[in-house]
């Protein structure tokens, strides 16, 4: 075992901004008042086991149905940008059946343990050792658990003027983190 610190304290610094549960609180919100409720436990479990099951697979998956990373990240990183535009315009550009609970989608996948997440762990398993890896994976899970279980709290001491200035402050923060990761992997496509 190759436990270290360092790199348990910077994978998880790596994953907590990529998952940025802290901007996705409006969105949350959001689906909550839809749905009446979200499955905490369910939702952070699933996206822990997500991101641990492509930690070890997640490259073999996408080389076996011909995908490269690059457009794996291209990919998240126009539903990112949708995702920004539904918080910045306040309006909604995917229409479905409102499920009964929002946990595994959209919460679970592709929210937490979406396109950059699961992008960031195949970079991360290039630099760092798996179980140091695995341990950032479980504080961040953890700290999702919090933030997703707090939610409605968050939402009363922020109220709704206070919470759509936020949804739109991290819309654009969202729509930038999305321009980035296209610009990245848009770059690489071309030049391979």
């Amino acid at each position: 075992m190759n436990f270290n610190l360092k790199e348990i304290a910077t994978a998880s610094m790596i994953l907590f901004a990529v998952i940025d549960i802290l901007g996705s609180i409006p969105i949350i919100i959001s689906l909550r008042s839809k749905v009446g409720h979200i499955q905490s436990e369910k939702a952070s479990i699933v996206a822990a086991c997500i991101m641990v099951a492509f930690l070890f697979v997640g490259e073999s998956i996408l080389k076996l149905i011909g995908i490269d990373v690059n457009s794996f990240a291209v990919a998240g990183a126009l539903i990112i940008f949708f995702l920004a535009i539904e918080m910045i315009l306040g309006i909604s550009l995917y229409r479905d059946d409102e499920p009964e609970t929002a946990s595994i989608v959209p919460i679970a996948f592709p929210l937490i343990a979406g396109a950059g997440t699961l992008t960031s762990i195949l970079s991360l398993r290039a630099e760092y050792h798996v179980e140091n890896i695995i341990v950032a994976i479980i504080v961040n899970t953890i700290f999702v658990y919090v933030v997703l279980k707090s939610s409605s709290r968050i939402e009363k001491v922020l109220g709704k003027s206070g919470l759509g200035v936020i949804r739109k402050v991290f819309g654009v923060i969202l729509m930038a983190i999305a321009v980035k990761l296209f610009a990245e992997n848009i770059n690489a496509l071309f030049n391979s």
